[in-house]
C-alpha cells in the first residue's frame, strides 16, 4: 500500500485544510431502503455542498495547494458540470482567476452557474474529451494551473475526507459503495476507509453504458461508450485517471454496473420514501444495492450520495414515468355511442370509481371503429394496478369497451 499515490496522512491534512471552507456533511439512516434491501442503509449526504456535490473538497484542496505564483497566473479545469462549478466557487472565494472549458453545447443551465461563481467558460470541442485537450493546451500556453477532476493526488486526497466522517459518524459499516467516472472520488474513500478499518469492503458503481474503470479491472480495453447519453452523467468517464485505477486495483473488492431503469428508480425511491433529490450518478449507488439485494442483505451499508444537480424537467419526467410504471398515472381506450351524453358518462363512471381524469382526446376520424361509434383515450390518475382494474371493469359492464394502452405499464400488470 506505500507506493499508492495518496496516503491517509495526506487524507488527514486535506480534511484540515479544507474544514473551514467545506462543511461535514450528515449521514442519515434510510429506512425505507434497509427495508427493502434487509440492511442497515446509511447515506452520505454530499447533495448538501454549497455547489451541490462532492466535487468541492478535491477543488479546494487543490488550490490551498498552489503556491501564490500559480494563484495569481490562475487555474483551468475541464468540466461540463459539478467540477466546474466546485472550481470556480472556491477560486472565486480565495481570489484565484479560474477559466473552466466546456464542451460545445453544454446547456446553458450549466454555463450560467459556472459564470456566477466568477469563471470565465471557454466553449471547445464537440466531448469532454476534447475539451480536456483544450484545457491541457490553455495550461501550457498561458501558464495556468491544471485542476484535473479525478486524476490528481491532491483533489484524490480531498475527495478522501468523505472517508474519514463517514468512518467518524458510523464507524460500524461493513461496507461503502460509491459511484466511479474518473476514479477520484471512489480512491480517496478508499484510502481512507481501509487505513481505519481495513476488513471494509469497497464496492464501486459504473453505468452499463460507461463501463471504463470496469472493463479495466477484466484486463480489457475501456473502448466506446454504449450509448452518448445516459441519466449518469456524471459517472459518463470514457477513460479513468491512471492513478485511480492503481488505487481501485489495490482497494476496491467489485464493481457493479447498473443500468437506466435501475437509476430512474433509485432516484424516483430517494425522493419518494427519503424526500432527498440526487441526480443520476449520485443515485447509483443506491440502484447497485436496490439490484443486488441478496448480496448486501444484513450488511451495515454506508452509500454515497455524491450530487444533487438535476435538472428540473429531467426529475419530473423520471417521476411522471415511475407513475406509469406504478399503474399509477395510465392510458385507457374505451369505445363509445358517437351520441350525445357518451362522454360525460364515460367521465361520470370514472369519477364515481375515484379516477381523477388528466387529459381526454375523442377520436372519431383517425381509429378503425364504425361511423356510428368513437374511441376516447383518457389519461386517469389512480390509486394502484388494482384501481385499475376496477375502473376498466367498471367501464365494460357500463357498455364501454375499455382496455389499458402503453404495453409497459400492462407488463407492469401482469
Amino acid at each position: 500500500m506505500n507506493d499508492l499515490p495518496v496516503s491517509i496522512a495526506d487524507i488527514r491534512s486535506a480534511a484540515a485544510a479544507i474544514a473551514s471552507a467545506v462543511a461535514h456533511t450528515p449521514t442519515v439512516y434510510a429506512p425505507a431502503l434497509s427495508e427493502l434491501v434487509g440492511a442497515e442503509i446509511w447515506l452520505k449526504l454530499e447533495t448538501l455542498h454549497r455547489t451541490g456535490s462532492f466535487k468541492e473538497r478535491g477543488a479546494l484542496n487543490k488550490l490551498l495547494a498552489l503556491s501564490p505564483e500559480q494563484r495569481s497566473v490562475g487555474v483551468v479545469a475541464m468540466s461540463a458540470g459539478n467540477h466546474a462549478q466546485g472550481v470556480a466557487y472556491h477560486a472565486q472565494r480565495l481570489g484565484i482567476p479560474a477559466t473552466i472549458v466546456m464542451p460545445e453545447g453544454t446547456p446553458f443551465t450549466k454555463i450560467d452557474r459556472t459564470e456566477a461563481f466568477g469563471a470565465t467558460v471557454l466553449l471547445k470541442g464537440d466531448s469532454l474529451a476534447a475539451a480536456g485537450e483544450a484545457a491541457k493546451a490553455l495550461a501550457h500556453e498561458r501558464g495556468l494551473c491544471l485542476v484535473h477532476p479525478y486524476d490528481d493526488p491532491a483533489v484524490i486526497a480531498g475527495q478522501g475526507t468523505i472517508g474519514l466522517e463517514l468512518l467518524a459518524d458510523q464507524p460500524d459499516l461493513d461496507t461503502i459503495v460509491v459511484p466511479i467516472g474518473g476514479g477520484g472520488l471512489i480512491s480517496g474513500i478508499a484510502v481512507a476507509a481501509t487505513a481505519l478499518k481495513p476488513p471494509i469492503e469497497i464496492i464501486g458503481v459504473q453505468s452499463t453504458l460507461y463501463p471504463s474503470m470496469y472493463r479495466l479491472r477484466r484486463g480489457e480495453d475501456p473502448g466506446p461508450p454504449a450509448e452518448p447519453m445516459t441519466l449518469a452523467e456524471g459517472i459518463a468517464v470514457k477513460e479513468p485517471g491512471w492513478l485511480t485505477r492503481r488505487i481501485v486495483e489495490a482497494l476496491v473488492s467489485d464493481i457493479l454496473l447498473v443500468d437506466e431503469p435501475m437509476l430512474e428508480n433509485a432516484l424516483k425511491i430517494l425522493l419518494e420514501h427519503h424526500k432527498l433529490i440526487a441526480e443520476g450518478a449520485g443515485a447509483s449507488g443506491v440502484a447497485a444495492v436496490l439490484a443486488a439485494r441478496q448480496r448486501f442483505a444484513g450488511k451495515r451499508i454506508g452509500i454515497v450520495i455524491s450530487g444533487g444537480n438535476i435538472d428540473s424537467r429531467l426529475l419530473a419526467s423520471i417521476l411522471m414515468r415511475g407513475l406509469v410504471h406504478e399503474g399509477r398515472l395510465v392510458r385507457l381506450r374505451a369505445e363509445l355511442p358517437d351520441v350525445p351524453g357518451a362522454l360525460s358518462r364515460v367521465s361520470g363512471i370514472i369519477g364515481r370509481h375515484a379516477g381523477n381524469i388528466v387529459e381526454v382526446h375523442h377520436q372519431r376520424l383517425f381509429h378503425d371503429t364504425s361511423v356510428k361509434r368513437a374511441e376516447l383515450d383518457v389519461v386517469v390518475e389512480t390509486q394502484n394496478r388494482r384501481h385499475v382494474e376496477m375502473l376498466i371493469a367498471a367501464l365494460n359492464q357500463a357498455g364501454f369497451p375499455t382496455r389499458l394502452l402503453l404495453s409497459e405499464a400492462a407488463d407492469h400488470m401482469e
